[in-house]
């Protein structure tokens, strides 16, 4: 293999990473947080979720499953460090209408039920349902691509990493 044929094959080399819910894949920008929409944990992409389950967007180690089921931190097998929070200030609901069904430690495969939640009751408490997932180490990565402005089945390719 010559050069020009390494340098072109790294570029279609990308990790793609699995929507964590299934709904409307949007840019990070749209969620309305700072923390998430100027990226200040990191580059990724945003789903407006129209299910109530959360999967694992690859295969990976849960790093912590936050006691309050709102939110996962995943260690991925390829080394992203993966954020996926449930909506915005669900934290303050302190737990009700989530159902933790991975804990920290565990190591999941793509498409493995994490978190169950209920949309239309966290909706009805008056919060927003978008659900970030955000790469944390982005700065290990040459690029990191979202993949958005269309409705996605959970596991449906949204991110794409390139080393």
């Amino acid at each position: 293999m010559g050069f020009f044929d390494k340098l072109f094959s790294s570029k279609s080399k990308e990790i793609a990473l699995g929507a964590p819910v299934a709904g409307q894949a949007v840019a990070l920008q749209e969620v309305s947080d700072p923390t998430f929409g100027e990226e200040i944990l990191g580059k990724g992409v945003a789903v407006r979720p129209e299910g109530n389950q959360v999967l694992a967007p690859c295969d990976a180690t849960v790093d912590l499953m936050f006691d309050t089921g709102h939110a996962v931190s995943l260690k991925a097998d390829c080394g992203a460090e993966i954020l996926i929070h449930v909506g915005l200030e669900t934290v303050s609901l302190g737990g009700k209408h989530f159902k933790t069904c991975a804990k920290t430690g565990d190591h999941v495969t793509k498409g493995q039920l994490l978190i169950e939640f209920d949309r239309e009751a966290i909706a009805a408490e008056g919060l927003d349902t978008i659900t970030p997932m955000v790469i944390c180490n982005t700065p290990d990565y040459q690029a990191v691509n979202a993949y958005y402005g269309k409705t996605v089945a959970a596991g449906d390719t949204v991110l794409g990493l390139v080393k």
